[in-house]
């Protein structure tokens, strides 16, 4: 049995990367887009509007899984600097200070540094192009 689940791995790291990049890529279109409606969206500019800008155009690139590597360090540096700005002053403690998200995102994001974007991805499917080529 754990070797059919180990033939299921790189698929489960396409689908970690699909859906931690779907979550994220949704706080970018909220602050950039402002869709789904929030009650109040960072001015254009500031700080959280240009963290916002960054999840959305990263957080696209890591949807699809183009440059992933890339992107998913820029991501990972992000959500280590978003917690530090944004929550830690409240508490050391994630669970209080509201940075749960902040650091899962990150070290999912470093993860995926590490182990690349998977076999359902752009990049896959480019290298196996040149591959074959």
């Amino acid at each position: 049995m754990l070797s059919s689940i180990h033939l299921l791995q790189p698929h489960l790291l396409s689908l970690l990367r699909i859906v931690s990049s779907l979550v994220l890529f949704s706080y970018g279109t909220q602050k950039i887009l402002h869709f789904p409606a929030a009650a109040s969206v960072p001015p254009p500019g500031s700080l959280s509007w240009i963290a916002g800008l960054i999840e959305l155009i990263l957080g696209f690139l890591v949807l699809v899984g183009f440059q992933t590597r890339i992107a998913a360090f820029v991501l990972s540096g992000l959500m280590a600097f978003a917690y530090f700005i944004g929550h830690v002053g409240k508490s050391f403690y994630p669970a209080q200070n509201g940075g749960v998200a902040a650091i899962l995102f990150c070290f999912v994001f470093l993860y995926l540094v590490a182990a690349g974007a998977g076999p359902l991805s752009v990049d896959s499917f480019m290298k196996r192009n040149r591959a074959t080529a």
